[in-house]
């Protein structure tokens, strides 16, 4: 095992390259803060990828008088909008009404509530809407006539993790790719880390003033790691375990819009539009008892969404119509409610400061409160640190995201002009991962064959060498299902094919050229 002598000093030490992680890693970089985030996987490796991709302020949520946790997302959601405005965009929703469940009393004003809590709201309001007006190709039985509609957004997670990673690193973080925290202790005056490279086994040493654990579904794992002897008086907290699944069909419907359903045990099921030719549906809440074996779809979930919206659909669909489906463990603070759906959203901060060394541990949360998490976790650690100025995020664009959210459409018909060779869809595509960055990508190439070899599903050569040097990519999935979701356009011969590529081109060059570009070396 190789050992590494130099010990570097940090304010703050992350663990974990969730969507939290990296919003606090983005923020604190940005305060003038010195950095380092690791995570023993991939980036986005978990929880953060297996999202519903949305952001919004949580409807259902108002049946629980979560008000300050709905009132915080709409308004994260305006800002979320403006900052990363090439993955994420408005979509419309759509609740069709059936008798029996919610009274269209308590929908509207529930919706009236939603569209003024959270201040100044861009989006257009809910409205009362006649289903019998919608296209033939709407997907939902006839006899279903009234709904109402209310605006969200969606956003791609994965990505938003990387975006916020780059811009940290930007700011001078160092981002550790498959690294663990391998050993903690408080010693003199700070806490003393032993970082281990999961790929080559070597170590290093480094010394933090602070600790944030944003290890999602384990955080209660290292919270005792870290806090072996919690000085508060009420121990360690606990985490509920919630899994919420999802599964991706043909496209069952035609619109921009997606539907939110109305179950018969009050919970709601989503039909987003995805990937262009693709459904969306989601979520589960399931609980689940550990980690060690992954987030894995049920049997049972499977056939409670495919129940959910075949009450709805026209058209029932069936297992087989499956193409792809994925689950993710939500690390919710335990509340002790018995009802998985009732389990707060809202984040805890648990604060351990023995020898007045400090260590933040984050339960709960969601997506789209993830920046201002970022800020509080800045509040609770300010005893700690001296930063050169206050918050400063929802001003700045993520990379790429560096044009006014109502200028989308005009940027995207400028990169197909620049590179009218190319075909507009895959440009299209380019962009919704990139933005303004997909100019470095393709820099000069004017035809497909200057880009390198097509794997197929949208994606070539000079992005996965882009991906990999640039943004942490170390394996086939890595590529295929979080920092794009070509695997998805892809049939099966070609994602093996495109593994058999990626193995070749060597584990220790791939490696090897991750770290050159986009792994600051620890220094004193």
């Amino acid at each position: 095992m190789t050992k590494m002598t130099n010990t570097a000093t940090y304010d703050l030490l992350i663990i974990g390259g969730g969507i939290n992680g990296a919003g606090i890693a983005r923020d604190a970089a940005g305060r003038g803060l010195s950095v380092a985030l690791c995570e023993q996987n991939d980036f986005a490796g978990a929880t953060s990828s297996a999202s519903t991709k949305l952001i919004h302020g949580g409807l259902r949520y108002l049946e629980y008088y979560e008000f300050r946790l709905v009132s915080e997302a709409l308004a994260e959601r305006e800002h979320l909008l403006d900052i990363a405005p090439h993955i994420s965009w408005p979509l419309r929703f759509i609740m069709p009404h059936v008798k029996g469940l919610r009274p269209r009393w308590m929908i509207r004003l529930g919706l009236w509530l939603y569209d003024h809590i959270g201040g100044r709201i861009s989006l257009p309001h809910s409205q009362a809407v006649d289903l019998n007006r919608l296209p033939a190709s709407s997907g939902l039985r006839h006899d279903i006539a009234r709904g109402f509609a209310y605006s969200d957004a969606w956003v791609d997670d994965a990505r938003l993790v990387i975006l916020n990673l780059l811009s940290a690193q930007e700011h001078g973080a160092d981002i550790l790719a498959r690294t663990r925290l391998a050993a903690a202790e408080r010693a003199d005056g700070a806490w003393r880390c032993v970082l281990e490279n999961t790929l080559t086994h070597a170590q290093q040493t480094v010394t933090a003033r602070a600790i944030v654990n944003a290890t999602g579904p384990w955080v209660a794992t290292m919270d005792r790691l870290l806090n072996p002897a919690p000085k508060s008086a009420s121990g360690h907290a606990a985490v509920k375990l919630v899994r919420g699944s999802h599964i991706v069909v043909p496209r069952l419907f035609a619109g921009e819009h997606a539907y939110i359903l109305q179950n018969d045990d009050r919970r709601i099921v989503f039909m987003i539009p995805y990937e262009e030719r693709y459904t969306l549906i989601g979520t589960t809440d399931v609980p689940q008892e550990n980690m060690d074996k992954g987030a894995r779809i049920s049997a049972d979930e499977e056939a409670y969404l495919l129940r959910a919206v075949n009450a709805y659909l026209e058209k029932p669909i069936a297992g087989g119509d499956i193409v792809w489906r994925y689950a993710g463990v939500r690390p919710l603070f335990d509340d002790e409610s018995d009802n998985p759906s009732a389990v707060t959203r809202d984040y805890t901060l648990v604060l351990q400061d023995e020898q007045n060394i400090p260590c933040v541990s984050i339960y709960g949360g969601k997506i789209t409160t993830y920046r201002r998490l970022a800020e509080s976790v800045l509040d609770k650690l300010a005893p700690w640190t001296s930063t050169r100025r206050g918050s400063w995020t929802k001003q700045e664009p993520l990379p790429g995201g560096n044009f006014k959210r109502a200028d989308r459409a005009k940027e995207v018909t400028r990169l197909q002009e620049k590179f009218g060779k190319l075909a507009p869809r895959f440009l299209g595509q380019l962009f919704s991962r990139h933005g303004l960055n997909a100019y470095n990508i393709l820099r000069e190439a004017q035809t497909h064959e200057e880009l390198g070899r097509d794997f197929g599903g949208g994606l070539t050569q000079r992005e996965v060498d882009y991906l990999v040097l640039h943004e942490w990519a170390h394996s086939a999935d890595d590529i295929l299902w979080r920092r794009t979701k070509c695997g998805l356009h892809m049939s099966e011969q070609q994602r093996s094919a495109f593994a058999e590529y990626f193995a070749a081109r060597g584990t220790r060059a791939a490696a090897d050229g991750a770290a050159d570009r986009t792994q600051h070396p620890i220094t004193n």
